[in-house]
């Protein structure tokens, strides 16, 4: 029972050096200075930890080395100029590009599919 704790937001029996409630996720104790300094946080934002993200993050498919892409350029390049497959050379896709050039985009299909497409990606999306 000693070795017992309560969680201050869900009342969850937790061991009493749990800094985290298994139950509710949520943080019980405050991480004293010493034990902060052996935390790797594995994400792009940390600076520390940046070339390992960007590796990581370029083996499991996220980047592929094509992207960023801003949703809005490439909307309004091929709600304007998508007949001519500016939106295919702004992805640094120039196969498709000529493609669109030559067919008119796809024969207005591709113009229209690639119009709806673009309105549902994330800002900024990549390109696999």
């Amino acid at each position: 029972m000693d070795d017992l704790k309560f969680c201050k937001h869900c009342g969850e029996k937790i061991p009493k050096d749990a800094i985290i409630c298994a139950k509710c996720g949520r943080q019980v104790e405050t991480l004293a200075q010493n034990e902060a300094k052996n935390i790797i946080i594995n994400n792009s934002a940390s600076s520390s930890a940046s070339s390992s993200a960007s590796s990581s993050a370029t083996s499991t498919g996220a980047q592929s080395g094509k992207g960023p892409f801003n949703k809005w350029v490439a909307f309004f390049l091929c709600l304007f100029l998508g007949f001519f497959g500016a939106h295919k050379f702004y992805e640094n896709r120039t196969g498709m590009g000529v493609l669109y050039l030559l067919t008119f985009g796809l024969f207005g299909i591709g113009w229209i599919i690639d119009i709806i497409a673009l309105i549902c990606k994330p800002n900024p999306y990549y390109i696999k």
